[in-house]
């Protein structure tokens, strides 16, 4: 697969390729003892503004070094590349690891690319870390998952760093020890607001380059980290519209949800907010804990509020967060970084990065249909395994018109 026809950008790049004769990837030489090689795909505002600083970060404690960037955009590739000292640009995605080799690639172009590009990495040995939304169906992250070597990588990883940091990780931990008791009640709200400009760039709003409208693109992360704290949702009851926007997809969501421990859970994702949150707010038997930010927490993003008759010194346990990691791309590229090196899968791939995306695909279903979608209700024969409008009258993409009917 390429990211373009044309060759390599900028400077000359050598190397071997990377399939043996039978066509099977060569097996990486092995992490122990080096820098991780990477490499960025897409130059854009993501790869710039996230995943290259989180990357160069790791460059400065000697554990990566940044080969090469690919984008279509040859001038935008080379920008990024002489800006940060990168040696080699590329617009051709297959020439890059074959020449390259890279060790992990950061996938970071529209979710329509997701796919191809991170199964042409994964074939040619490099680790994926793919920006969110992973890929637009659930059939396309199954094929992903299929084109990943099983025994000891490589594997492709979605980025949730909301669900890295120390906060995120102090808060499971007290939930799966019981300690605030039994989860009863949830609220999980992103509301933010996009406006028409923000609609304007020809991928964002459409099912087949974007996937899904705020509850794919922007509540996705929300709804990931409340599954990472609760646990398996078992059934989910939604709604959504198109109230604003001339899109296809909704620009704003509403949902009931279930979770197999038996918590209830309120799901809000909105892009027509102009007091723009995220928040997550599990109500427990013994404590309320509340967490409330825009794009990125910390420990001071999180309050924890003990029910009456909660002794105050273990209360302040609670509130012990201990030193304060954001979470971010930086903090989930670190434990990746140990997991490519011990050749174990990451979080946030395989079956425990295809959570949300399940959900999603559940709630367009049951706001499409008006119907309750349990918990692996959606098989490869069911329309919306391939295709987050599942085909729904009023959602689906409207044929193009023909030659006929567009001169009538």
């Amino acid at each position: 697969m390429s990211t373009s026809s044309t060759g390599p950008e900028a400077r000359s790049a050598t190397g071997s390729d990377t399939t043996s004769a039978t066509g099977a990837a060569a097996r990486p030489a092995p992490l122990k003892g080096r820098r991780i090689r990477a490499a960025l795909i897409g130059a854009g505002a993501i790869a710039s503004d996230s995943h290259l600083p989180a990357l160069q970060r790791l460059a400065a404690e000697g554990e990566t070094e940044i080969v090469a960037v690919v984008d279509i955009n040859a001038d935008a590739a080379k920008r990024l590349c002489a800006d940060n000292d990168i040696p080699h640009a590329y617009t051709d995605l297959d020439r890059m690891l074959a020449e390259q080799r890279p060790d992990l690639v950061s996938v970071c172009t529209p979710p329509t690319l997701h796919r191809e590009q991170s199964i042409a990495a994964l074939r040619a040995g490099s680790w994926v870390l793919c920006e969110k939304p992973p890929v637009p169906t659930l059939a396309d992250y199954a094929a992903v998952e299929a084109a990943e070597n099983t025994d000891g990588g490589p594997y492709a990883a979605i980025v949730f760093q909301h669900r890295f940091g120390s906060a995120t990780s102090h808060v499971k931990r007290l939930l799966a020890e019981g300690a605030l008791g039994r989860p009863l009640v949830a609220h999980c709200q992103t509301t933010w607001y996009r406006n028409a400009d923000y609609y304007a760039v020809p991928w964002r709003g459409r099912w087949q380059t974007e996937g899904g409208g705020p509850a794919m693109g922007h509540g996705i992360h929300q709804m990931d980290l409340l599954l990472e704290l609760l646990g398996p949702w078992s059934e989910v009851r939604a709604m959504a519209a198109r109230l604003v926007h001339d899109v296809e997809t909704e620009d704003v969501s509403t949902a009931l949800l279930r979770f197999e421990g038996g918590a209830l859970a309120t799901v809000v994702n909105s892009v027509l907010s102009p007091d723009e949150v995220s928040r997550i707010r599990i109500d427990c038997e013994r404590a309320t804990v509340e967490l409330v930010h825009l794009y990125g927490h910390g420990n001071d993003n999180w309050t924890i509020t003990p029910a009456p008759g909660v002794p105050a010194e273990e209360a302040a346990r609670w509130r012990d967060f201990g030193p304060d990691v954001p979470s971010s791309h930086l903090a989930q590229l670190r434990e990746l970084v140990a997991s490519m090196r011990a050749g174990e899968r990451p979080r946030s791939s395989g079956a425990d990065g295809r959570t949300s995306l399940e959900l999603i695909t559940a709630l367009y279903k049951s706001a499409f249909t008006d119907t309750t979608v349990h918990a692996g209700d959606i098989g490869p024969e069911d329309p919306y395994y391939t295709a987050l409008h599942g085909g729904a009258p009023g959602w689906a993409p409207r044929p193009a018109a023909t030659g006929e009917e567009a001169s009538a």
